[in-house]
């Protein structure tokens, strides 16, 4: 499954719960192709207490490059 920025919601907020009793958790076993701004949602959403499980090895390591790269540019700022 190719996961598209145009069928992202960008408002982490949407998925999760009201009353903060249960986690959030995204599954993505079937993700085999993302855009940048997916792997931008993936951490945001992780940040805000959102899980991911069977998240291919390549999507994680994004995940923490584009992290690292934010904390290089957040410290030169």
């Amino acid at each position: 499954m190719a996961v598209e920025d145009r069928y992202v919601a960008y408002d982490v907020s949407v998925f999760l719960p009201n009353d903060n009793s249960e986690r959030m958790i995204l599954d993505l076993h079937e993700v085999t192709l993302v855009h940048a701004d997916v792997i931008r949602f993936l951490s945001t959403s992780e940040e805000e207490g959102i899980t991911l499980v069977r998240c291919p090895p390549y999507v994680r390591e994004w995940i923490q490059r584009e992290r690292a790269e934010g904390e290089t540019q957040s410290d030169e700022e």
